[in-house]
């Protein structure tokens, strides 16, 4: 082969090489942008551009009527109506993904609407819920001999929060041997051991 012969093939193979790092660096950008939202809905990852309370609206409910909001928190319980699902909410405040934080106290109460039935089985108390949608009105529960308002949003997307996962550390009984344990191993002795007699 000539040597212009052989700088073709060079070239060629470094071109070859650069449009397949190329496209894995491309396909690596989409999988973890992907990994990242998974199926997490556009209205739940986009916060409103004027965000309202549950509170303001228990004040006021007339003046936030068909507002939009995006509100979440730790499921209470779910009432099944004729042709809708109500879900009770106790109200968190939101990372900028929509999640609720678990580590902030509750900021009130709230009723999710959602078209049709839902099982709930499928929306366990203690898992978290995200909604969006628009301020519908309030609804007026007692909590125990307390009358509680319940703000009522329809929601026009919402996301269920996976359960996190807790890791399982094997227990071991007492008392515990270690059979690598080596009761004469010194690292600070020169040869790593020192004598029994010692």
């Amino acid at each position: 082969m000539t040597p212009a012969g052989k700088t073709r093939l060079v070239v060629s193979r470094f071109v070859t090489c650069r449009k397949v790092v190329g496209a894995l660096v491309i396909l690596t950008v989409v999988l973890s942008g992907c990994a990242t939202t998974g199926h997490l809905p556009e209205l739940i990852g986009k916060a409103p551009e004027h965000p309202i309370d549950v509170s303001e609206v228990q004040q006021d409910p007339q003046r936030f009527l068909g507002n939009p909001v995006r509100w979440g928190g730790t499921i209470i319980g779910v009432e099944n109506l004729k042709n809708a699902t109500r879900i009770e909410i106790l109200s968190r405040p939101l990372s900028k993904s929509g999640k609720p934080d678990l580590e902030q106290p509750g900021q009130g109460r709230f009723l999710a609407e959602l078209k049709g039935f839902v099982d709930p089985a499928n929306y366990p108390e203690g898992r978290l819920l995200t909604v969006a949608g628009k301020i519908a009105g309030v609804v007026k529960r007692p909590i125990g001999n307390y009358p509680y308002t319940y703000p009522v949003v329809t929601a026009e997307a919402q996301y269920l929060w996976p359960k996190p996962v807790t890791k399982v550390y094997p227990a071991y009984p007492y008392p515990y041997y270690d059979p690598f344990y080596d009761p004469f191993f010194d690292p600070w002795y020169p040869w790593g051991y020192r004598p029994y007699y010692w």
